[in-house]
């Protein structure tokens, strides 16, 4: 039976994740979508589009979409769509989970991998992030929730950016990619967005490429430059571009191949201390005596590893590594992993 995939879709409070929902709905896009709605107040999306029922907690939509509010457990709602879509009442072949917007979305991602019923049945799409162009340098400084957001974000499509001008949008782009460079970055005006931009993208899957931003690791290697009288730099643009955010990234890189042993044994430990506070990581490493390529990747304190393609002829064989967390300790990470090459 194949995996029904599952979009969580997540954003600040007013970022325009019901806006963009509504649009995705009403699109002619040829897929039948279910909603869960992760909110524990009594509002739904918009009226205008769905058929409110007090005591109901499954409710069509006049698309042919299904919405689910959930004010309990999300397991108990995917595993009640999933009956109802086996029974023929329900007919929907992706799911969209639209959270609250202070939420942290690693527990709902999490779902995916600790519930064996859930993880039989749905497959995690991927991780989209609204962000609020105008307000979002602010709420990044101000709420460790928008932090976490970004930071569990596959792709990141920024809203009301016709509210600021070019400058700023840049200024917020580079900010967020050193929150978190794994994730792609898209616009949306109003909810429109192309429908192959957020469903089917299969962003969390494991697979053998990880696309880390090129600037960010040119920045990585700068980052410990003091400035000082003789600096050429625009001060008050270099100090106003860095904000120190709690939620972070870092990258590792080696053209030397991991001992196995030694990396599992690090990794463990590294999951079992601080797992908690590692949001995502992803890599594709390269282990002594392998030909083929080894991906890793992880939420929290569940982490998973497969095996990915054949190391070819004609390119260098390498690891790279990125870790997004709060307050991670990167030398510890750094030096660990360097003790673990061959």
């Amino acid at each position: 039976m194949a995996l029904i995939p599952t979009t969580i879709l997540t954003g600040f409070l007013g970022a325009g994740k019901t806006t963009l929902l509504n649009r995705m709905l009403r699109e002619p896009h040829g897929h039948k979508i279910a909603v869960i709605e992760n909110e524990f107040g009594q509002e739904n999306i918009d009226n205008e589009i769905l058929v409110q029922e007090s005591n109901e907690q499954i409710v069509e939509m006049n698309n042919g979409c299904i919405c689910c509010t959930v004010r309990g457990d999300l397991i108990v709602a995917l595993e009640t769509l999933g009956r109802k879509r086996d029974e023929g009442e329900l007919q929907f072949d992706h799911v969209v989970i639209e959270t609250t917007g202070v939420a942290n979305p690693g527990p709902v991602a999490q779902t995916f991998f600790m519930d064996d019923a859930v993880a039989s049945r749905y497959l995690l799409d991927a991780i989209i992030t609204v962000v609020d162009t105008r307000h979002a340098m602010q709420q990044l400084d101000e709420h460790e929730e928008a932090q976490r957001q970004v930071g569990f974000a596959d792709r990141i499509l920024l809203s009301k950016t016709d509210l600021v001008d070019a400058a700023q949008t840049e200024t917020l782009i580079a900010r967020l990619r050193r929150i978190n460079p794994r994730a792609t970055i898209g616009r949306t005006e109003f909810g429109k967005v192309p429908v192959s931009e957020v469903l089917d993208l299969r962003g969390f899957n494991l697979n053998d490429k990880l696309e880390i931003d090129p600037a960010f690791l040119a920045e990585e290697e700068h980052e410990h430059h003091d400035c000082d009288e003789h600096c050429d730099h625009d001060h008050h643009d270099h100090h106003h571009a860095h904000h120190s955010d709690g939620i972070a990234a870092f990258a590792f890189k080696s053209d030397r191949p991991f001992d196995v042993a030694k990396l599992d044994e690090f990794l463990g430990s590294l999951v079992q201390v601080y797992g908690p506070r590692m949001l995502r990581y992803k890599g594709v490493l390269w282990m002594e005596g392998a030909d083929r390529k080894v991906v890793f990747q992880g939420v929290h304190q569940m982490m998973g590893t497969d095996i990915g393609a054949k190391w070819s002829d004609s390119e260098p064989r390498g690891s790279k590594m990125v870790f997004i967390g709060k307050n991670l300790p990167k030398d510890i990470f750094i030096r660990g992993l360097e003790q673990c090459l061959v």
